[in-house]
């Protein structure tokens, strides 16, 4: 028992979460003028020491006693729980001061940055600008360099060609005035041969007058020598004395024929003279002929020079327009560098300004932190005190599940169906439903989206999957219409590991736990059952020799009877029960009892579970160094979905089904009412299902219940009437959940209890 918690001493609120951290010497303490704490607040060891109490009493058949202690702990339960929702309150205003100047400081430091943005693109695109515009005036200065280089190059090379041209123009002037020369006095040449030819064509034609007088004074001689032959015939007689006359005609004759020869040698040396005259003049032509074509081609080169002379100073203006825009764009090179360079230095002012911010970001993001850390344990804290007063108080649990649309959903979406208020003291908590224009309103313990995965689901109840280990009963089942998800969440999709449901990851965390309590000198034994309940009939999905276990002829082969015994166990007679090593056998056993569950097709779901499936796990640990044995019970249980037949649109078989599914779940129903009113008679009995569950909904075990809804606008009024039975289930109280260390007999058969 806890007095005045502390001793009567003040503690301050932060103390409560992290000890070694008080309120700073600007906070004021928080006032807790106006509540029903008072002064009063409680430290960890305060709180842990009034959770973890136990009730002790003289007598334990003095029930008054025992109900007045009860009486004062859940008093006193109260008080520290207002005193912690007040104190999360505070937080929580602290969290939003902190959210909000946060938020503020994030809001300036992003108009900060936007504008530093901003002006970086600004300054980057006036840099990128001036750059473009720098490289384009270096590639122009490039090119009007290379130009007036090429210019320059060109106007020497034409002032070179000029002053060649100049020299061979000289020279060409000095060879023309050669030429002209050597023209003149070869036109001089040919008149003084002209007059030559024309002497020796008078010489010529004198010769032959004269060589015409030579032939007629040979002919004339050779008429003499005849003449003197007849003579000499004539004078033989006179022969001796005409011997000395005819030695002087022999003379004459020789003289007159060695004349002639020396007149043809003349002639022939005059012919050979006229001949290279000839020549010479035809030479004297041709070479005329080519100093005529030198000149004409000497006076085009000169007039072409003219016109480069002339070209010259055009471009010399040129390079001089060229020099000048350079030094323009060297101007405005200069301009655009400073430019540059200014904003460059902006920009580091504002980087440093940024730093600056982000530095206060920073410790914004620490103090917000630290301000999680410190709700987070509060609502750890708060989640153990609210547990420890549901398993006062026996209450079940009650976790609400949306499923997320789906492909071959209805198209025709009116809006949203499902809302989730953000405040935070529902946060995650509470689910608002809007049908035919009015908004209904739920708390549960627990709410979860369409967007949560299946391990954030199991996380939730992985506490819950422990107290079976820890020697608990402990129950959870899924309840909502069809179609709304609830084989999902327990079984999972096959073949997905992401996937899986609660089942088989509850598996997977006993066998890993039982592993792991091998080092502490725990040893347990499971074993397992699945049965379905289909038209109110008991089938045995693990047993080998399914046709027993059918209808034949409107009789089943194999008759199942539910026993309860005075411990609240529960019994189910011939029922196939398997030991079990690891989750892999488990796993094995699932598929088996998939492939004989009773599924069917209906017009809201093409695999409809049509029977209610029970999975349970009984677990036996002793614990071989301090002999401590327990015994836990793990019940999971898909329900069949609730439909209406007007839009399932069942018939023959799937009637039949259908109707012995929303009997025994109305059977579930009136349980539920009849444990909310606290009446004397709990119809147990109406049904197979609901006699099953009863060491679950009124004896002492930890309970759950999964209430599936289905987004979809057609569904809104099953939906609802989910929602209001939940809420029903939640306000129920049960008994308060004890641990069972009981010894297993050899004999012991698995419970459901």
């Amino acid at each position: 028992m806890i007095g005045t918690p502390n001793n009567g001493r003040l503690r301050l609120a932060f103390s409560l979460v992290n000890g070694s951290q008080d309120l700073g010497p600007d906070r004021t303490p928080v006032s807790h003028a106006g509540s029903e704490c008072g002064a009063i607040e409680f430290t960890r060891e305060d709180v842990e020491a009034l959770v973890s109490e136990k009730m002790k009493s003289k007598n334990k058949f003095n029930y008054k006693e025992r109900c007045e202690n009860m009486m004062e702990y859940i008093k006193r339960l109260r008080l520290c729980i207002r005193w912690f929702q007040e104190l999360e309150g505070e937080y929580a205003f602290e969290q939003e001061k902190l959210r909000s100047a946060l938020e503020l400081t994030e809001r300036r430091c992003y108009e900060m940055e936007m504008a530093l943005k901003n002006k970086d693109e600004e300054m980057n695109l006036i840099i990128l600008e001036l750059r473009n515009s720098l490289a384009s005036l270096q590639e122009q200065l490039v090119k009007e360099e290379s130009e007036k280089k090429a210019a320059m190059d060109s106007l020497a090379k034409e002032k070179e060609a000029r002053v060649s041209l100049e020299r061979s123009k000289a020279s060409l002037s000095e060879e023309l005035d050669k030429v002209q020369a050597e023209l003149d006095s070869a036109n001089q040449r040919i008149e003084s041969i002209n007059d030559m030819y024309k002497l020796l064509q008078e010489y010529n034609s004198s010769l032959q007058i004269y060589n015409s007088k030579l032939q007629t004074d040979v002919t004339a001689a050779h008429e003499t020598i005849k003449r003197g032959e007849k003579e000499r015939l004539a004078a033989v007689e006179n022969l001796h004395n005409l011997r000395g006359e005819h030695k002087s005609l022999q003379d004459q004759l020789t003289s007159s024929i060695a004349s002639q020869d020396g007149v043809m040698k003349q002639k022939e040396a005059l012919l050979n003279e006229v001949a290279c005259l000839r020549m010479e003049l035809h030479q004297i032509k041709d070479d005329r002929v080519q100093y005529q074509q030198q000149a004409q081609s000497l006076a085009v080169e000169a007039s072409k020079y003219k016109e480069l002379a002339t070209n010259s100073s055009g471009l010399e203006e040129k390079c001089l327009s060229q020099g000048n825009q350079i030094q323009i764009l060297h101007d405005q090179l200069a301009v655009a560098e400073r430019k540059l360079q200014m904003s460059d230095t902006f920009a580091l002012e504002k980087r440093k300004e940024f730093e600056g911010q982000k530095e206060i970001i920073k410790e914004l993001h620490i103090c917000l932190e630290d301000a999680e850390f410190k709700l987070i344990e509060g609502e750890k804290l708060r989640k153990k005190l609210h547990n420890t007063i549901l398993e006062l108080k026996g209450n079940i649990r009650v976790f609400c599940r949306v499923r997320p649309q789906l492909a071959d959903d209805s198209s025709s979406n009116h809006g949203k169906v499902f809302s989730y208020p953000t405040v935070m003291e529902y946060l995650d908590r509470s689910i608002d439903m809007t049908h035919n224009g009015q908004k209904h309103s739920f708390i549960f313990d627990k709410v979860f989206m369409p967007d949560v995965s299946q391990e954030e689901v199991f996380v939730e109840i992985s506490q819950l999957v422990q107290s079976a280990l820890d020697g608990y009963k402990v129950c959870i089942f899924a309840y909502g219409q069809t179609g709304s998800g609830k084989t999902y969440t327990m079984m999972g999709k096959p073949g997905q590991p992401d996937e899986k449901g609660l089942i088989p990851r509850s598996l997977e965390q006993i066998f890993q736990t039982t592993q792991a309590l091998q080092h502490q000198g725990w040893r347990y034994e499971m074993q397992v059952s699945m049965l379905e309940i289909y038209n109110e009939t008991i089938r045995d999905l693990l047993s080998t020799n399914r046709d027993s276990s059918r209808f034949e002829n409107g009789v089943t082969g194999k008759q199942y009877m539910i026993k309860h015994d005075a411990n609240g166990n529960t019994q189910v007679s011939d029922l196939t029960i398997v030991d079990v090593q690891s989750s892999r056998e488990v796993s094995f056993l699932l598929d088996r009892a998939a492939q004989s569950r009773s599924v069917g097709r209906t017009q809201m779901n093409e695999q409809s579970s049509r029977s209610h499936f029970v999975f349970t796990m009984r677990i036996t640990g002793v614990n071989e160094s301090t002999e401590q044995q327990v015994q836990g019970v793990l019940n999971l249980i898909d329900l069949a979905g609730s439909e209406r037949l007007s839009k399932s649109g069942s018939t023959g078989d799937r009637l039949k089904e259908t109707q012995a599914i929303n009997k025994s779940l109305s059977s579930l129903a009136d349980v539920i009412f009849a444990l909310a009113k606290k009446e004397d008679h709990v119809p147990f009995r109406n049904s197979k299902l609901t006699y099953l569950l009863q060491p679950c909904l009124g004896g002492d075990s930890k309970t759950l219940m999964f209430v599936n809804l289905s987004p979809e606008p057609s569904s809104a009024s099953e939906s609802l009437c989910s929602l209001r039975f939940a809420a029903r289930v939640n306000a129920c109280e049960i008994g308060t959940p004890r641990r069972q260390l009981n010894i297993r007999t050899s004999n012991s058969r698995l419970s459901y209890g």
